[in-house]
């Protein structure tokens, strides 16, 4: 059982991150840029809000994965630096599939 929710909280943080990440390009990448170039104030806010409710959710998550997985300080650092660069969730994700199987 302990085997299984650790593995349940590592494929959540998975998607959480990709999810999380994909609203940092998005912000980025398409958000930023209407603002700029085209005046689209409105944008930025309904994007940034949504990524900062990721962003939060995602913080969550490492916190839970550091108590349910153990993860060491290590992880929680390099975790919450990929939350700033755009495709870092990219960065750790055959990391964590690996570490995902071993657990199943």
């Amino acid at each position: 059982m302990k085997q299984k929710m650790k593995q349940k909280m590592i494929r959540w943080f998975r998607y959480v991150g990709m999810i999380e990440g994909l609203s940092l390009i998005a912000l980025v990448g398409i958000a930023m840029p209407l603002k700029y170039g085209a005046g689209m104030d409105e944008v930025v806010s309904v994007v940034g809000m949504i990524h900062g409710v990721l962003y939060v959710l995602y913080m969550g998550i490492v916190a839970m994965n550091t108590l349910y997985v153990r993860w060491s300080w290590k992880w929680v650092l390099v975790a919450t630096a990929l939350a700033f660069i755009p495709f870092g969730f990219m960065m750790i994700d055959r990391k964590l599939k690996q570490m995902e199987a071993s657990l199943g």
